[in-house]
C-alpha cells in the first residue's frame, strides 16, 4: 500500500482532494445559502480539484464572518444612534411627505426607517462631482477648511500623485490641530508604510480594515470596505465611487476614467458620521468617545430630501439591494442605470425586465471592455435576456465607466459605492446616498444621455449573432459571478 501511495504521489492526492471535496460540498449544501452560490462553490470543488479548495477556504467559508461580528459589538453603541431616532418619521409625517413629493418613494424610506432605522434627512446641498479631478479640486479645498475634525474611509487609498496630496493635505491639518481619523481597507489599497508612519507622525489616527496575510494574491477576498466617505466637522461629506489612486483622474495611464460622486452638505452627513464611527471603533478596537461637534446642530444648507443607505455581512438584510429593488418596482416611466458590473440577483433582474415589459423605459449603461476579463463575461451574460424584455443597453467606449448610478422617474436618485453585483449586494460594505430630488435626478439623467453619446448601443440581432467563443466565455464566467 505504502509503495502504491509512493508510487503514484499525484492520483492519492487527488482522491484526498475528492474526499474532502465532497464533505465540503455536503457542509455547504447543510448552510442553505444561495442556491446560485451554493452551485458556484460546489461545482469549484469538483472542476478545479485542489483549487477549489482554495477558493472555498479563502471567499466561501463563514467562519471569518462569526468571528469579526462577535467582536463588533459597535452596532450596541446607541449613543451613535440616538439622533437617528429622533429624526425618524412617523406613518402620519410619511403619508403628509407623500403627497407633497415622494409619490411611490415612500415605500423606500419606509423600508430602510424600518429596516436599518435610517432616517430621511432634510435641509441638504446635494452637488454631483463628474470623474475623480472634479471631486478631488472640491475636496482639497474643503478640507482646508476642516476646524475641528475629519474623517475618511475608503477601499482604495494609494500613496501614488494624489494620494500623496491628500496625505499632505491631512498631515497639514493635524499638525494645526484637527483630529484626523483614517480607515482604508488592507486588500484594496496600495498605501505604504513609510506613509503611514509619517501620518501617525503627524498626530492622524489610521486603521486598516481586516488586514490579511496576502492581500495582492486575495484582491476578492470577502468582506471588504468598499465605501469611499469623508466627513468634514460634521456637516459636509462626501460619497460616491471615486476612490483615493491616480486611475481616478483623468489623463490616466489605464485611458479614461469615468466616474460620479457627491457632495453632501447637510443633516444627511450625520448618517454617514455614525457609519463611520461605527467602523472605527471596529477597526480600532476601542470605543470612540461621542462628542458634540460628531454631530452639530446646522441651519438647512438646502432644499434636498437625502437618506443614507449602507449594507454589509453584518446585517440581517442588503438594505441598499432591498432599496434598489423597491425603487425598480415603484417606477412608472423610466429608470437609467450606470454600472461598471451589470452581474446582478435573480430578484434584480426580474424586477427590471417586469418593469420593461408593464411599459417602463429601462435604460442600462456598462463599460464596454472593463477593468476586469471575468467581471466583462459575466455582465455579457445577462444583455440577451435583458434585450429580449426590451430593455435598452449601451456599451460605453470612451474607457472605463464606474460610475454607480440609478435615477428612477426623474425623481428618486442613488449614488454610491455598490455595484450592481453579488459582491456589492451581499459580502461587501457599501454606502449609497438617496436622493429624493427632480432638480438632481434631471441633472444625472442628462449626464446619463451624455455618456450615451460615448457608447455603442447593443442590438439584439447583432447581439444573437456575436461568436460562439464569446457565448462560451459568458457562459463559463457566469458560472462563477458570485465569486467575482
Amino acid at each position: 500500500m505504502l509503495d502504491f501511495v509512493q508510487n503514484n504521489i499525484f492520483f492519492t492526492l487527488l482522491i484526498i482532494n475528492y474526499v474532502i471535496a465532497i464533505g465540503t460540498a455536503f457542509f455547504i449544501i447543510l448552510n442553505n445559502r444561495n442556491p446560485v452560490t451554493t452551485v458556484s462553490y460546489i461545482l469549484s470543488l469538483i472542476v478545479l480539484p485542489f483549487v477549489g479548495l482554495l477558493i472555498y477556504f479563502f471567499f466561501g467559508q463563514e467562519y471569518r464572518k462569526d468571528k469579526m461580528f462577535k467582536r463588533r459589538k459597535v452596532f450596541n453603541n446607541e449613543k451613535v444612534k440616538q439622533w437617528e431616532k429622533k429624526l425618524l418619521l412617523g406613518e402620519q409625517e410619511l403619508d403628509k411627505y407623500e403627497d407633497k413629493f415622494l409619490d411611490n418613494q415612500v415605500n423606500i424610506v419606509k423600508l430602510l426607517q424600518h429596516n436599518q432605522k435610517k432616517p430621511l434627512t432634510f435641509g441638504n446641498d446635494v452637488k454631483i462631482l463628474i470623474n475623480g479631478e472634479k471631486k478631488f479640486e472640491s475636496l482639497f479645498k474643503d478640507l482646508e477648511k476642516a476646524k475641528d475634525h475629519i474623517h475618511l474611509e475608503y477601499y482604495i487609498l494609494n500613496s501614488d500623485n494624489i494620494g500623496l496630496q491628500l496625505i499632505d493635505i491631512l498631515c497639514k491639518k493635524a499638525q494645526e490641530g484637527i483630529y484626523v481619523r483614517v480607515i482604508y481597507d488592507y486588500v484594496g489599497s496600495d498605501l505604504s508604510g513609510k506613509q503611514v508612519k509619517r501620518m501617525q507622525s503627524c498626530g492622524i489616527e489610521i486603521f486598516p480594515f481586516m488586514p490579511v496575510w496576502f492581500p495582492n494574491l486575495t484582491r476578492k477576498l470577502n468582506y471588504r470596505d468598499h465605501r469611499k466617505i469623508v466627513i468634514i466637522d460634521g456637516t459636509l461629506g462626501y460619497v460616491g465611487g471615486v476612490n483615493v489612486s491616480d486611475d481616478y483622474v483623468n489623463p490616466c495611464e489605464k485611458g479614461y476614467w469615468r466616474d460620479t460622486h457627491l457632495r453632501i452638505e447637510g443633516n444627511a452627513i450625520k448618517s454617514l458620521q455614525s457609519h463611520f464611527l461605527l467602523n472605527w471603533n471596529f477597526v480600532s478596537k476601542q470605543e470612540i468617545k461621542i462628542i458634540d461637534p460628531f454631530f452639530p446642530q446646522m441651519d438647512n444648507c438646502g432644499e434636498v430630501a437625502v437618506q443614507i443607505a449602507a449594507s454589509g455581512p453584518d446585517s440581517s438584510w442588503p438594505h441598499i439591494m432591498e432599496a434598489i429593488f423597491t425603487a425598480i418596482n415603484s417606477a412608472k416611466e423610466s429608470i437609467y442605470i450606470t454600472t461598471p458590473y451589470f452581474i446582478p440577483n435573480e430578484q434584480i433582474l426580474t424586477s427590471l425586465k417586469t418593469a420593461s415589459r408593464r411599459g417602463v423605459k429601462v435604460r442600462i449603461l456598462v463599460p464596454k471592455e472593463g477593468d476586469s476579463w471575468a467581471a466583462k463575461y459575466a455582465t455579457n451574460s445577462y444583455v440577451l435576456d435583458i434585450l429580449e424584455s426590451g430593455i435598452q443597453v449601451y456599451h460605453y467606449c470612451k474607457g472605463m465607466v464606474h460610475a454607480k448610478t440609478m435615477v428612477v422617474d426623474g425623481e428618486f436618485t442613488t449614488v454610491g459605492t455598490s455595484n450592481m453585483d453579488y459582491r456589492s449586494f451581499e459580502i461587501n460594505f457599501e454606502v449609497n446616498a438617496l436622493v429624493y430630488n427632480k432638480e438632481i435626478s434631471q441633472q444625472l439623467i442628462r449626464i446619463f444621455k451624455n455618456d450615451v453619446e460615448h457608447c455603442d448601443k447593443v442590438s439584439l440581432e447583432q447581439w444573437k449573432e456575436r461568436d460562439f467563443s464569446e457565448k462560451l466565455k459568458e457562459s463559463f464566467c457566469r458560472l462563477w459571478a458570485p465569486l467575482l
